[in-house]
């Protein structure tokens, strides 16, 4: 029977993984508790991509004294050969007499290898679906790339009360508080890529790393986001910052409109993706985030600026918005919103939005929300 203090260390496991964010992409987040007579004998993190897995951590700090004990874990465990030995296996060795999971492993190979029915022809006592809609948000990017193919894709902007992005002379340093500076740069540090277009880079060549001191706590190896840059016609300056950070990959998209010899010069520095355009010339959207996947990248930040912001939005590749709006009035006709493009003609025609939840961040409220275009197995309503 499910009971509180299964709850109790299922929702452990989640906080365990959550440090974990944007390390072991493409693997899922996954951490492990074993309990035994009231007592924790041991817990294990997944902390690394080709590092072992959470159970087999756990199960080694344990050793003998695992036998008996109850293994929590916030994803199914799996049976199959990957990068590491069927964590199954070593669960059946180890003596575990009960294993409580959160939700079960979407991945084609860990189905087939029927994990948990062997768990259960072993004898071990096996039940899941414990915090399960928690588990599935926590998991959300790796959720869409396994089911999907595609990252998961957040778009992410600060605004002032009034929704401008910035003043009428593009000044947008800064709007939101230090909290909030501090919660842009732990984005980044999840995300495997954060992702701008040119007009961004020319307005404020940003670094586009992940610096903040605090949003690095408790990382064992550093680690910055793939930096990728929406350039349609490769006019990067090549003196640009993000170019010139070599602590971070840096990617930049091009279409074929783009001059062969900039493109010769921006691969010196960068990784060049030659992609098809959409019908205004711009980088298709749907090829992106297909290359991306295909390269075992599970989520996007998306930081800006506003005609990329609402070239994606239009193109309906969007997850999740988060919105950090700032107790500031900016005013001005000219100064920019945060979605560009052609926008709604009616209401009935405006983006609906799901799951919409708020706190304060500092001085600043932080919004965050689902549109419709959201993963079906976290119970979004789909699109129409």
């Amino acid at each position: 029977m499910i009971s509180s203090v299964d709850q109790t260390y299922i929702a452990e496991t989640l906080q365990l993984a959550e440090r974990q964010r944007g390390r072991v992409s493409p693997h899922p987040l996954v951490a492990c508790v074993l309990v035994k007579d009231e007592q924790v004998l041991a817990r294990g993190v997944h902390a690394w991509r080709q590092d072992p897995h959470a159970e087999v951590v756990a199960l080694k700090a344990a050793d003998a004294a695992a036998r008996g004990a109850t293994l929590y874990v916030n994803l199914e465990p799996c049976g199959h050969w990957g990068e590491n030995p069927p964590c199954v296996d070593q669960i059946i060795a180890a003596g575990i007499s009960r294993v409580v999971y959160a939700v079960r492993d979407p991945n084609p190979k860990v189905l087939a290898a029927q994990g948990l029915e062997r768990l259960k022809a072993a004898g071990i006592l096996v039940e899941g679906g414990v915090l399960e809609q928690e588990a599935l948000k926590f998991n959300e990017a790796f959720f869409k790339h396994v089911q999907s193919g595609l990252p998961f894709v957040t778009l992410k902007w600060a605004m002032s009360l009034d929704g401008k992005l910035a003043t009428r002379a593009h000044k947008s340093q800064w709007i939101s508080g230090a909290a909030a500076q501090l919660y842009a740069h732990r984005l980044r540090r999840m995300a495997d890529v954060v992702l701008v277009g040119l007009g961004t880079v020319l307005a404020d060549d940003p670094l586009l790393t992940v610096r903040h001191p605090q949003a690095l706590e408790a990382l064992s190896r550093p680690a910055h986001p793939v930096r990728l840059i929406l350039d349609a016609r490769a006019e990067l300056p090549l003196n640009a910052r993000v170019l010139n950070h070599p602590d971070a990959p840096t990617w930049v998209a091009v279409t074929a409109a783009a001059r062969s010899e900039n493109v010769a010069a921006l691969a010196q520095k960068a990784r060049v993706l030659t992609l098809a355009s959409d019908v205004h010339g711009h980088i298709d959207w749907n090829e992106l985030l297909a290359q991306l996947g295909r390269e075992g990248l599970n989520s996007v930040l998306i930081e800006g600026g506003q005609k990329v912001q609402g070239s994606a939005m239009e193109a309906g590749v969007v997850d999740k918005i988060v919105a950090i709006v700032a107790p500031k009035i900016i005013g001005g006709k000219d100064a920019l919103a945060p979605v560009g493009g052609t926008g709604a003609l009616s209401m009935a025609e405006a983006q609906l939005l799901y799951q919409v939840s708020s706190r304060s961040l500092g001085e600043d409220i932080l919004i965050e929300a689902y549109t419709v275009y959201s993963n079906p197995r976290m119970s979004l309503k789909r699109r129409p």
